[in-house]
């Protein structure tokens, strides 16, 4: 039974290489039923529980004199998915240029529902992100805010008029914390932690091929709490 459960894990993590105790342990409640405990114990006795890794670059320039909004995300109880939208931008390091991922999240569902890869910070990668997001909606008709911190990208007036074409409530953070976007950081901090997006990947090319795969695996394999 234990290499059975060993060789289960392998094969889970071969896909998300660092996913979590226990979210190993939903995966495995069908096919090897095994206690929480036991598989945590089994498991440092392998050396195979995953640390978590601390690091934080800042992407956010909220030093500038465009319109912001108000945060109305914390006066919302969520109830469905396309009720808050979650937006942010995370670096991406490779050796021959700086990348950013840009990241839009349902807070509901957790699914991933726009990004876009990019070699730079401008407006237009980021709204890129939020127009693949718009074409991923379920529920169009229904009312959505999406928040987002105070960076000029956000703040942009093709960022802002395609949010209002499509009937979105604008939200922000009104402070420098991230804990003001929690859903959007612990996103980000999935795809470094479990999947290894804090790899320095040798090209842009690899780093995009490489973050598609795990976002793809992270919106259709990877259990989520909600």
């Amino acid at each position: 039974m234990r290499q059975a459960i060993l060789e289960e894990v392998m094969r889970i993590r071969q896909r998300m290489p660092r996913l979590g105790t226990r979210k190993i342990h939903y995966l495995l409640k069908d096919s090897l039923p095994v206690g929480r405990d036991r598989l945590f114990r089994i498991l440092a006795a392998e050396s195979l529980l995953i640390r978590r890794k601390k690091r934080y670059i800042r992407t956010t320039d909220s030093r500038h004199w465009m319109h912001t909004y108000k945060d109305h995300s914390k006066e919302l109880l969520l109830q469905r998915p396309e009720q808050l939208w979650v937006a942010d931008i995370t670096y991406v390091r490779t050796k021959d240029s700086a990348a950013y991922l840009h990241l839009v999240t349902d807070a509901y569902s957790k699914r991933i529902m726009g990004y876009t890869v990019s070699k730079d910070l401008t407006a237009t990668s980021t709204q890129a992100a939020l127009e693949m997001a718009l074409r991923n909606r379920h529920y169009p008709r229904r009312a959505l805010l999406h928040h987002s911190d105070r960076g000029l990208q956000y703040c942009s007036s093709g960022y802002v008029q395609t949010l209002q074409d499509h009937h979105c409530m604008i939200s922000m953070t009104q402070s420098g914390s991230p804990y003001d976007n929690a859903v959007a950081e612990r996103v980000n901090g999935i795809l470094k932690d479990e999947f290894s997006c804090d790899e320095v990947f040798d090209t842009y090319a690899q780093a995009k091929q490489f973050i598609d795969q795990a976002i793809m695996i992270y919106n259709t394999q990877r259990p989520h709490l909600s």
